[in-house]
């Protein structure tokens, strides 16, 4: 067995890093029945003791400390740290969830998705949109998808802006792209500017892949308004999904013409689905819906859009 790792039905669960995001994640896992949440870890003192108390569990004083005390955790660092505590805490036997991107570069990525399979641990990638209830019920009607159109856009978020959109925002749209085409990239074309932050603040790229499919994708964390829309055309229908209101509709082609149908959503919160699905993942070592291979393929290719932003 490796060395921290038990075998256990009921996980204990931490969250490294509790600001704006991991603050979620600790809400969520007081609440989730199926794990015992029992520790957070900050290099932040004050808000560490905030979140506590405020959750009713232990603020470590070390990463060390921390691991001693969970079975899985949750990352929710900026994202230059991802690897190095990723890489920690898996050596100590620990399940993790990192949030997106997994790393800031990819041989990052693909060592800590390496390192997580040699150990027989789960490694899952918090892209969250593949829990939306808007995307199982795109997958329920998928067949050949043509063409992907795919808008986020949000106001200035006054953090992640250590990473451009690209890695921030667009990276959930390029791994679901990449898990709904399910072919390599052909030819990529890239445009992006800088506004409030040194890297880029709205991009968009437009990517070919060898099976024929087209994806046009633009982020931006400059709008005034915020929207995370996907549209899918295939041969015999037209699918149009909102992610942020879990709403949506279809447009089937018939003998009399196009006809309209409203796509039936049960809504609920990404997020908790994202947390609970890890929970059952490290308790029973079930594939996590998003690995660390899979998000590894998004950021490579996030990576390449990147670079070709800044040619």
């Amino acid at each position: 067995m490796v060395p921290g790792k038990r075998d256990v039905k009921t996980p204990r669960v931490g969250v490294v890093g509790v600001g704006h995001i991991g603050k979620n994640h600790a809400r969520l896992y007081a609440e989730l029945p199926g794990a015992q949440f029992t520790a957070i870890y900050d290099t932040d003192r004050a808000v560490a003791g905030e979140r506590a108390a405020e959750f009713g569990v232990k603020a470590a004083e070390s990463l060390e400390e921390f691991a001693e005390q969970v079975d899985a955790a949750s990352i929710a660092t900026p994202t230059i740290t991802h690897f190095e505590i990723g890489r920690e805490l898996l050596a100590r036997g620990k399940h993790l969830l990192v949030e997106k991107p997994i790393a800031d570069n990819s041989a990052h990525a693909s060592e800590l998705a390496e390192l997580a399979a040699s150990r027989g641990l789960v490694l899952q990638v918090g892209h969250v949109e593949r829990f939306n209830p808007v995307l199982g019920a795109l997958e329920k009607r998928l067949t050949n998808p043509r063409f992907i159109e795919a808008h986020r856009l949000s106001p200035y978020p006054n953090r992640s802006t250590d990473i451009g959109v690209v890695l921030d925002l667009m990276i959930h749209d390029l791994e679901i792209v990449l898990h709904l085409v399910r072919s390599p990239v052909q030819a990529i074309d890239a445009v992006g500017v800088p506004v409030l932050s040194r890297g880029e603040d709205i991009a968009n790229a437009r990517i070919r892949f060898e099976n024929g499919c087209v994806a046009n994708i633009t982020s931006s964390r400059i709008s005034p308004e915020q929207m995370r829309k996907i549209r899918v055309f295939q041969e015999d229908v037209y699918l149009s999904l909102d992610y942020q209101n879990q709403s949506g509709e279809m447009y089937r082609r018939t003998a009399e013409g196009l006809k309209r149908e409203e796509v039936e959503i049960e809504r609920e919160e990404p997020l908790k689905r994202e947390l609970a699905a890890f929970i059952e993942c490290a308790a029973t070592g079930r594939a996590p819906k998003v690995s660390g291979f899979q998000a590894a393929a998004a950021l490579e290719l996030a990576v390449e859009i990147t670079k070709r932003i800044n040619a």
